[in-house]
């Protein structure tokens, strides 16, 4: 299953559209930058007037643009016929969430779903943030993360089949969905989460823009992450994009933790500490990390297994153990480690380019009531 990516031209569009709701949140603050704000004002109108008079060419320009995490549909007749065996692994249904610019409304999530319910003979469904393939793909840009979890976790308790607890799979920035379900929530628990090339430590970058030091453009692409770090964290645009709220640019630390609901899930907030996310955490018995090694769309790619970028530059990338939150265990990711909860696998190629057969493997290996430890060690 690969990622969807056409042309460069909507790609940079869309690069537009995230920066002149940056730049626009600056005009507030900077008034020095006038011309500059009100020419991307201009653009992000036109965007949000797209939105309200042809929700529907947004939606598709979303999901054809180069930024989109877009499964593909399954081959005619690729689905295994037999399931695994009768009741599933453990008996448990299963939630899958979609990457940005997808929807559960889209064949390719149709048939993953479909195909892993078949393989386990349980209940599947995927779930979505809005009520149409449209308005679930304009969510995944324009609801933001908090609200986003908010709308999933209301569907989760409105479906009887999963009140007594499911399993889970993300692609993409669905993991945020599931990630922000367990800390928040997590009533009923989800069970096993398998994570499929997740946004679960936040991204530091542009897609194809590596900003890591020794990466192929490092100053280009250092100094557009910084310029997003640096507009992107205020609440105008926190409480906007959804992108925007899982951007973690390790040289914008200080603004980071002021504002950004990443910092705030991971106890890295300057003003509060919740108790309550580790312990809704700690109710997820098993953590399945996919990472993709040549991933292009998430930087840093150990960010998939938890790592990040160390604080002040983006010359070092810290692995899941040397990071604050696994040292302080802010989160609760610790304590999860220390049991034995947190396993770690990856695919060669580039973000969600992965085989039907992987994907069921894992879904063998992860869902099953013994889990056989057979995947790559933690990072040490």
């Amino acid at each position: 299953v690969k990622t969807k990516s056409p042309a460069s031209q909507m790609h940079r569009r869309l690069l537009l559209f995230f920066s002149a709701a940056c730049v626009a949140s600056a005009y507030t603050v900077a008034p020095q930058l006038d011309e500059a704000a009100k020419n991307a004002l201009d653009a992000l109108n036109r965007i949000l007037e797209l939105a309200g008079a042809d929700p529907e060419a947004l939606a598709d320009a979303l999901r054809n643009s180069e930024m989109a995490s877009v499964v593909a549909e399954l081959p005619e007749g690729a689905s295994r016929a037999e399931p695994l065996r009768a009741g599933g692994a453990d008996g448990l249904p299963v939630v899958l969430a979609h990457g940005m610019g997808d929807s559960c409304f889209n064949r390719g999530m149709q048939s993953i779903t479909e195909d892993v319910g078949k393989h386990l003979g349980v209940y599947s469904v995927c779930i979505p943030t809005g009520e149409s393939r449209v308005a679930d793909t304009i969510n995944g840009f324009l609801l933001n993360m908090d609200d986003s979890v908010d709308v999933f976790a209301k569907a989760v308790l409105a479906d009887p089949k999963l009140s007594k607890g499911f399993n889970a799979i993300g692609f993409s920035q669905g993991n945020m969905l599931i990630r922000g379900y367990m800390q928040k929530y997590n009533e009923p628990s989800v069970n096993a989460w398998l994570s499929v090339h997740g946004t679960v430590s936040g991204v530091a970058g542009l897609p194809d823009c590596n900003p890591a030091a020794d990466a192929g453009f490092p100053t280009l692409c250092q100094d557009l992450a910084s310029i997003l770090g640096r507009l992107a964290y205020n609440e105008l645009v926190q409480n906007f994009l959804f992108q925007a709220d899982y951007l973690r640019i390790p040289t914008e630390v200080s603004a980071y933790a002021r504002h950004s609901q990443l910092a705030a899930w991971n106890n890295e907030a300057s003003d509060a500490f919740d108790t309550s996310i580790a312990e809704n955490f700690a109710k997820t018995r098993i953590l399945a990390m996919i990472k993709a090694e040549k991933d292009r769309m998430v930087f840093p790619n150990e960010g998939e297994w938890w790592g990040a970028f160390e604080d002040g530059a983006f010359d070092r990338v810290l692995s899941m153990r040397e990071t604050n939150w696994y040292r302080q265990d802010l989160f609760g990711l610790k304590t999860a480690d220390e049991h034995g909860k947190i396993f770690f696998n990856s695919t060669a190629g580039d973000h969600l380019q992965f085989s039907e057969s992987e994907l069921l493997g894992w879904v063998d290996q992860y869902f099953a009531q013994t889990i056989v430890e057979t995947s790559v060690g933690a990072p040490q």
